[in-house]
């Protein structure tokens, strides 16, 4: 096609089914392939020997692939990506399968799904054109001098700054961690190098005894491959051992951290801040429970003085406004501290908390505890309260919105004077959020729940136009 032409698809597409995310028109998306179907469309459609053929292929998003050709196809979403495969990498380890590199040329709708084996095939209808335009990459060798000279000069700027404070600390033990981890990498690939080498000496040992008549000794004999699917996996020649999800699992172990916002926002009086620190962003979760007692307030997790007077500030005006927003404590009381005790706990309790941005993150987290209903488990929210329920402004906003994105949140709830801040944020981040300004804490709560906090109408009232 020329520049400048509109692209046309075929009314026939096979289908790659992936739940990895979404392609869009224009843009380049790595998938893995190690699925049955999936596998077949490979091998049958972009692999021809050794070489890669032109194929447009039809990327489905949300549409898992099931393990087994046997069973059958889920229900496919009916809108889908025309994209042109431009780099297939196979690999057998730890198993099967392949990494495609697939550009999105414009958006199909499915008319009608004609096969399902080996691979499923659709008629579609093309939705909308994209023009074609030549594209730049970088090269290789850029990415990779790019990468040392980072590293270099980043440990260079780390020895120059003073190891005693915790953050430059923690900030050397994370490039020394990352040191490690690509050192196992690299081992882990002379190993794959040398066993290749090795088989291949063996092979050809075998071919030189067999091409002279001789019988194979026991040490020459060479060892089929353990994985039985390994044989009909199409490799291209001298194929790069490629190091995806799969081989970064098998060689790292599973991951160190995980992202658990939505298993700990399961139960009321749990919410979720956003605090800043010298090394950027970071959501923090604030848990509340309560119990019978004298009416005291308990703090944990390491806090300064000023996020405690900011807790004691939430408590102070939840018990102001417990009629209006009727929130009780367990023996039915408005006293919210009436033979109950209440602690709130800021977890990482080896890390030190302070500033003046938790005050709406512990409202919401005890408005959840005494109304009984759940935080929405996609918010986060930073922000200083007054007594008289006022949201103030704060800093790091940036860096806040950062750690929100990066744990994937969708709504990030601000002070209403903050919203000139957005402004630095980048606009993929801003595309990717919802963002609510709140001048008052009605307002934030009414975003943090869903459906809105509402005010209960105090019965016996009559609304007189007198």
């Amino acid at each position: 096609m020329s520049s400048g032409s509109p692209i046309q698809i075929p009314g026939r597409l096979p289908l790659l089914l992936t739940h990895e995310g979404v392609l869009l028109p224009g843009s380049t998306m790595r998938t893995s392939v190690d699925s049955a179907r999936n596998l077949q469309l490979v091998r049958s459609r972009l692999l021809k020997g050794t070489s890669l053929q032109s194929t447009i292929l039809g990327v489905i998003p949300n549409t898992p692939d099931p393990a087994s050709d046997a069973a059958d196809l889920p229900p496919l979403h009916r809108i889908g990506t025309a994209a042109l495969a431009v780099q297939v990498v196979g690999s057998n380890w730890p198993k099967p399968h392949y990494t495609l590199l697939v550009t999105g040329l414009c958006r199909f709708q499915i008319v009608q799904l004609l096969k399902e084996r080996p691979y499923p095939v659709a008629q579609v209808e093309q939705l909308d054109r994209l023009e074609e335009f030549p594209s730049t990459l970088q090269t290789r060798e850029e990415l990779g001098e790019l990468s040392e000279q980072f590293y270099k000069y980043a440990v260079q700027l780390v020895e120059m700054l003073d190891m005693s404070v915790p953050a430059v600390a923690k900030l050397r033990r994370l490039l020394d961690s990352l040191d490690r981890k690509l050192g196992a990498i690299c081992r882990a690939v002379a190993v794959k190098v040398a066993e290749g080498q090795h088989r291949e000496a063996k092979l050809e040992r075998a071919e030189a005894a067999e091409a002279e008549g001789g019988e194979l000794s026991d040490d020459a004999e060479p060892q089929p491959v353990s994985d039985s699917g390994a044989a009909g996996l199409a490799l291209p020649p001298e194929m790069p051992i490629l190091i995806d999800l799969h081989a970064l699992k098998d060689i790292l172990g599973p991951p160190m951290y995980e992202m658990e916002v939505s298993e700990r926002l399961s139960q009321p009086g749990v919410a979720i801040g956003l605090a800043w620190t010298p090394l950027g962003g970071e959501i923090m979760f604030v848990e509340a429970s309560r119990m019978d007692g004298e009416g005291q307030l308990t703090l944990t997790g390491q806090l300064g003085d000023v996020m405690k007077e900011s807790a004691h500030l939430a408590i102070s005006w939840l018990r102001s406004n417990a009629k209006k927003y009727h929130l009780t404590n367990a023996s039915g009381s408005f006293d919210l501290l009436d033979n109950t005790d209440i602690h709130l706990h800021f977890p990482a309790g080896a890390v030190t908390k302070d500033g003046p941005s938790a005050g709406v993150t512990i409202v919401t987290c005890l408005a959840s505890l005494f109304s009984g209903r759940l935080v929405r488990s996609d918010v986060a929210m930073t922000g200083e309260i007054t007594l008289r329920g006022l949201v103030l402004p704060v800093g790091g906003i940036k860096d806040k919105v950062l750690a929100a994105h990066r744990a994937g949140l969708k709504r990030v709830i601000l002070p209403q004077r903050n919203e000139k801040d957005l402004e630095e944020i980048p606009g993929n981040v801003r595309r990717d959020l919802s963002f609510v300004t709140a001048s008052c804490l009605d307002e934030v709560l009414n975003a943090a729940f869903d459906g809105g906090f509402s005010v209960k109408a105090r019965p016996g009232l009559v609304n007189s136009k007198l």
